[in-house]
Order: C-alpha cells, then sequence, then structure tokens
C-alpha cells in the first residue's frame, strides 16, 4: 500500500517549539520528515481512524506509515 511518503529531501534536524497534537508543549531539538500524504486518500484514512481505540489505526495503515516515518529516519541518519 503506496498512500504515503516522506520526502527525504527535506528530512532535517530542527530546533521545534511547538504543541503536540494532545496538546503538550515541545521544545526540543528533533528530526524533521515531511510526510506526504495525498489529498483522495485522507477521507479513508480518517475514516478508518477511532482516536478512542487503542488498537486503530489498523496495521494495514498502521505499518506502512510507520516504515514510511522509519526508513526516512534510517536513511537520513546514514547521510544517504
Amino acid at each position: 500500500m503506496s498512500f504515503m511518503h516522506a520526502d527525504f529531501t527535506q528530512v532535517s534536524t530542527q530546533h521545534v517549539m511547538g504543541e503536540d497534537t494532545d496538546g503538550t508543549a515541545i521544545d526540543a531539538e528533533c528530526v524533521v520528515i515531511p510526510v506526504l500524504i495525498p489529498l483522495d486518500q485522507i477521507e479513508e484514512l480518517l475514516a478508518n481512524y477511532d482516536p478512542s481505540s487503542h488498537t486503530s489505526p489498523l496495521v494495514a495503515y498502521s505499518r506502512p506509515m510507520a516504515r514510511v516515518i522509519l526508513d526516512a529516519l534510517k536513511r537520513y541518519q546514514e547521510g544517504s
């Protein structure tokens, strides 16, 4: 399933001061990975997500998302 991508050319280390989706303040050196989700995939992704369920999202969605992020992080760390 190729519904999202990471723009590796834009991965960078930055000092981030902001707010997490749960309202927690962020003030840290971070690796920023731009994740690209096609507009025509957003409705399907959100329709299959229940933020109140600890088993959501389904593995069919969460594993590909995790791999995109981890692959970009690994490539960044390796300096490719």
